[in-house]
């Protein structure tokens, strides 16, 4: 199931900075409903794609809503500069497509 929406770049400081970007909470209410059978550990498996780059990952969830981590990968991929963007547009799929499939 694919979802698309607008998120703020959430930065977590621990011994090292991690930024996300926080999905709103009606859309992680409908992903969790998407996501029933294929979380593990709370976390759901996607396929995202930001600025026409395209990357897998695992949101976190975090106070009833989810995070969508923004690895250093991902962000030099889609250009995304933290000094500049609040706020992401994303789309993204719950779950993963099998090789071939």
């Amino acid at each position: 199931m694919e979802f698309e929406f607008e998120g703020e770049i959430v930065e977590w400081r621990g011994p090292a900075p991690y930024y996300y970007v926080a999905i709103p909470e009606d859309v992680s209410e409908d992903i969790k409903l998407a996501a029933k059978g294929i979380e593990y550990w709370g976390q759901v498996p996607v396929e995202v794609r930001i600025n026409g780059a395209n990357f897998t990952t695992a949101l976190f969830p975090k106070d009833g809503a989810y995070l969508l981590p923004l690895k250093v990968a991902a962000r030099r991929a889609a250009g995304i500069d933290l000094a500049t963007d609040d706020l992401l547009t994303v789309a993204l799929d719950v779950g993963r497509r099998r090789p071939g499939g």
